[in-house]
């Protein structure tokens, strides 16, 4: 590790992230909803040669702004429309996030703890799984990231100490357009969250102004700047429509919840503890008893955020922080501990419970993980209750991945189960053909949890959190290898293989009492000019001039054969597809 710069580790570490996020993208269906309204929104861009206006079914969507599906259509241009690349961004976005989270980590405290840091992240489920997606939040998350560490930098805290008025605007500057970009990715939401922390701090910080207005001010010009060129080429170029729907939108998305996706309060606490295994262990010991090196005074003179001078080598030749490097670390903590809180209490207080709202957490947990990793890899020691939390739930995903497989060659022990649910009844009638293969990924979990118990009891700690964090990465790789072709045989493959057979055919489909995005994206429906299409209600009994396809579970399968003129075709995996012939051709 001497003999390579860090501009050298991060190649690799970019290397690295490519091997294990790139391949196997396209090898799946994109999953409904989110999956599929990202990249038809991209599709239809493409499509419509309508670059400002986001719609999806070729009508206005006014929920988010275009800047992801910007990257989903560029990568569609490049490799056509597909789930590779509708799913490239994301995987783009994780090599970014691993050399950001090295260099960040480096400079902060030293180039191991950059490491540990990295290593932290793509080594746990969530984080590493949410890259290999085709959902929003990984970019938008990571733009919130970066515009909120620049918000410290410039302000006058001890976790800018050191820096220069000139640097201070700098980062003023950069933590505007980190946030602008946030919030051309998904909307207003991308500042809520950063505003919200920093009232948090203003508040325990005994309400002392810690930031110049000046600074303020360029960050805020900034920040409108970004989404305001987007506003403003729309504006000149169509009109005053669409941006104004948009906006009045993102104000009621603002003050109303969404239906559904209900939860109890501590959803959020069990899917990070749960799905950040095994960063989620190590931070929640960090949360507990912190690291004895960052113990300094809350507002103490002599805290500067980053090392003034080259890193010390110890005996070992691994890197050292100094003294000033240590102590910077803590206002960071603060800072990040703040930001983990917001975003936890908040998305419990919401009653919509979505797995994804929770994700910008994943920044501040694997930062209090690398903090006691890294003293482990200097020789501090593990907790035995620490120890049985991680051994406890890396069994669950151990045991979860060893039965699934023989649960799906004996889907009757599972049907009595579900007696009263009708379609899953049907989900469960797929040809998925499972062979027991499958069962390797709970092998090597097992492999994992016994190589890390045996290294940590031994206090081998380095050899153990390199087989705990790797070995966790690959499982994910060996997980969705074996079992995500599996889950969506199950969930969604006879309504998708049904669209695409549409493709190319002279007709209309329409989804009934469901909400989908597949029959748009599957049947790559060319752009609409009959307005009437738009009409669920002409689509049934108007006067069409094309077969119309309308796809329903078989849960509303009664109501929908009822309608006039619909004519079942079949039945499959708890759908159910009917036509209803043009009553005159054109």
């Amino acid at each position: 590790m001497k003999a390579l710069s860090d501009r050298s580790i991060a190649w690799l570490i970019a290397l690295v992230a490519v091997i294990l996020l790139v391949p196997g993208l396209g090898a799946v269906h994109l999953f409904d909803w989110d999956e599929i309204n990202f990249a038809e929104i991209a599709r239809e861009m493409l499509a419509t040669h309508n670059w400002l206006q986001p719609q999806i079914g070729y009508v206005p969507f006014y929920e988010k702004p275009p800047l992801f599906m910007w990257m989903q259509a560029l990568s569609m241009s490049a490799f056509g429309v597909g789930e590779f690349a509708a799913r490239l961004p994301n995987a783009l976005c994780g090599v970014a996030t691993l050399v950001v989270l090295f260099r960040i980590g480096t400079r902060l405290r030293n180039r191991t703890f950059g490491l540990l840091w990295a290593l932290a992240y793509i080594g746990s489920i969530l984080p590493h799984l949410y890259f290999r997606s085709g959902i929003i939040d990984p970019w938008f998350n990571l733009f919130i990231f970066l515009g909120f560490l620049a918000f410290i930098r410039m302000t006058d805290t001890p976790a800018s100490t050191g820096l220069s008025a000139r640097e201070k605007y700098i980062a003023a500057a950069m933590a505007g357009l980190w946030l602008g970009l946030a919030v051309l990715t998904k909307g207003p939401v991308g500042v809520l969250i950063p505003v919200l922390c920093a009232l948090v701090y203003w508040v325990w910080n005994r309400f002392r102004l810690y930031v110049s207005i000046p600074r303020v001010l360029l960050m805020l010009a900034v920040l409108l700047l970004v989404p305001g060129l987007w506003f403003g080429a729309d504006l000149l170029r169509n009109g005053s429509v669409f941006i104004t729907a948009f906006f009045w939108r993102q104000v009621a998305m603002l003050s109303t919840e969404d239906a559904g996706h209900g939860g109890f309060f501590g959803y959020h606490v069990v899917v990070l503890l749960i799905g950040c295994f095994p960063a989620s262990v190590f931070a929640l010991q960090e949360m507990l008893r912190g690291t004895s090196s960052i113990k300094v005074a809350r507002s103490g003179p002599c805290m500067h955020p980053l090392p003034q001078g080259p890193l010390r080598e110890t005996a070992e030749g691994t890197s050292s922080p100094s003294t000033t490097a240590s102590a910077g670390t803590a206002p960071y903590r603060t800072w990040l501990l703040i930001l983990f809180w917001v975003v936890l209490i908040l998305f419990s207080l919401v009653q919509t419970k979505i797995v994804h709202y929770s994700s910008l957490c994943y920044f501040p947990l694997t930062f209090l993980a690398a903090l006691q990793l890294e003293r482990l890899w200097n020789g501090g020691k593990a907790t035995l209750w620490s120890r049985l939390l991680m051994g406890g739930i890396g069994t669950l995903f151990a045991l979860a991945t060893l039965v699934l497989p023989f649960l799906g060659m004996h889907p009757e022990w599972i049907l009595p189960l579900l007696k009263n649910d009708h379609f899953a009844q049907g989900n469960l009638q797929a040809e998925v053909h499972w062979t027991g293969w499958e069962a390797l990924a709970g092998v090597w979990m097992c492999v994992v949890l016994y190589l890390g118990h045996r290294f940590f009891a031994k206090r081998e700690y380095r050899r153990g959190i390199v087989a705990v964090f790797g070995g966790t990465a690959l499982f994910v790789t060996i997980t969705l290898y074996y079992f995500i072709n599996h889950i969506e045989g199950y969930s969604q493959r006879a309504a998708v293989e049904f669209f695409q057979q549409r493709q190319g055919e002279k007709c209309y489909v329409l989804t009934k009492d469901y909400k989908s995005y597949a029959q748009w994206f599957y049947t790559r429906m060319p752009p609409i000019t009959d307005s009437r299409v738009q009409s669920e209600n002409w689509l049934l009994t108007g006067n069409v001039d094309r077969p119309v396809y309308v796809v329903c579970k078989v849960t509303s399968a009664a109501e929908t054969a009822a309608i006039p003129g619909l004519k079942e075709l079949y039945r499959k995996n708890g759908f159910v597809f009917f036509i209803r012939e043009p009553v005159a051709w054109p």
